[in-house]
């Protein structure tokens, strides 16, 4: 080594002076398990959206099954490729200088990272926007929320996460092997160039405002369902929406608790610079608890479904001493279900005014 400044060496100055002592079997239990679960939850997840698609052929559940399908791939192909690289790094010892002499591996690993990071974050935000529109504005949704624009979406989603996973690699930056040895990532020891320090404050800031998108839709979605179920209760007695207010509040708590404290270290780092006071331990935990949200993703979005939120509905009536009404029939879907509620907070009026056009067309 000594200082050489090879680019084939590029990523290796970490490992000069490693300050991260970790016990190795603790280290590769949790990185098999969360690879284990993860694979099995988002694959379980998958099988449950195809037989799902397969009944249910309906316009209204389109986008949604094709945003829970693609959010649930992400995961399980993130958990495939960097779980797999990190195991062959602790199969290996952790021995940087013999496998990565070129600094491919690391560059790959880095660029699965960040790209594997942002984009079940922007594939949630999306989700989020899309079950508000369909929420607050049945009709735009029915009529604009196509298939086709619902794939052009993730394309673009897609292809904006790659490019700022490959953003250093285009700027001739590699990635660096982090203080632990065992994941690669931006530069985190040492930021003093403006330029290590962008990428940094980059990946936060378009995470945190994944976050902020989410939390604002499905706040919106979960105080117009609220609404409408107690304008509906004179009406139709007891409207029951406890599966898409219980969803919402559970996918903004898993992604807030699990994403925040990585983002927000990042940033911290990206502000502070070589003032830094966060360790390699910190970070590391910041790490695993974000690689929870790829795995807590397809028990949010897809199993928690109506059947064990009905149990869990009758358990909680029943110890709180209250007798339980009969339930009305839920809906098949959150999204129909989502459309049904946005056209029954429309007064009677107004929705014969809408239907007036409707049917004269038909005519």
């Amino acid at each position: 080594m000594n200082g050489s400044k090879s680019p084939g060496l590029a990523g290796f100055g970490v490992l000069k002076n490693t300050t991260c002592h970790m016990d190795k079997k603790i280290s590769v239990f949790f990185s098999i398990t969360f690879m284990t679960v993860g694979i099995l939850s988002n694959s379980l997840a998958i099988a449950i959206l195809m037989k799902a698609y397969q009944r249910f052929r309906q316009k209204s559940k389109a986008s949604f099954l094709l945003l829970a399908s693609s959010l649930v791939v992400t995961d399980l192909f993130g958990h495939l490729i960097n779980g797999a690289i990190a195991v062959f790094v602790y199969a290996s010892d952790k021995d940087w200088i013999r496998f990565n002499q070129y600094n491919i591996l690391c560059s790959v690993f880095g660029i699965c990272m960040v790209f594997f990071g942002l984009c079940p974050l922007f594939l949630g935000s999306v989700m989020a926007v899309e079950r508000c529109i369909g929420v607050t504005k049945p009709i735009f949704h029915s009529t604009k929320m196509t298939s086709k624009h619902v794939k052009m979406m993730l394309t673009m989603v897609c292809l904006f996460a790659v490019l700022i996973a490959l953003l250093p690699i285009l700027r001739f930056r590699a990635y660096q092997i982090q203080a632990s040895r065992t994941w690669c990532f931006y530069k985190t020891e040492h930021v003093e160039d403006w330029e290590d320090r962008f990428y940094l404050l980059l990946f936060s800031c378009l995470g945190l405002l994944a976050l902020a998108i989410s939390f604002l839709c499905n706040a919106v979605t979960g105080i117009t369902l609220l609404r409408v179920k107690f304008k509906s209760q004179q009406r139709q007695g007891r409207s029951h929406h406890f599966e898409m207010i219980i969803q919402l509040l559970a996918i903004m708590c898993v992604s807030c608790i699990c994403w925040s404290p990585f983002l927000v270290t990042m940033a911290r780092i990206g502000i502070n610079k070589s003032r830094s006071k966060e360790t390699c331990e910190t970070i590391l935990f910041a790490l695993r608890m974000a690689t929870w949200n790829q795995i807590l993703d397809p028990w949010v979005y897809i199993l928690l479904r109506k059947a064990v939120l009905k149990n869990l509905y009758k358990i909680t009536r029943g110890c709180c001493g209250v007798h339980i009404v009969n339930l009305h029939m839920w809906e098949l879907s959150s999204i129909k279900n989502s459309l049904k509620v946005a056209a029954i907070s429309e007064s009677p009026s107004s929705k014969q005014i809408n239907l007036q056009p409707l049917s004269s067309m038909g005519q």
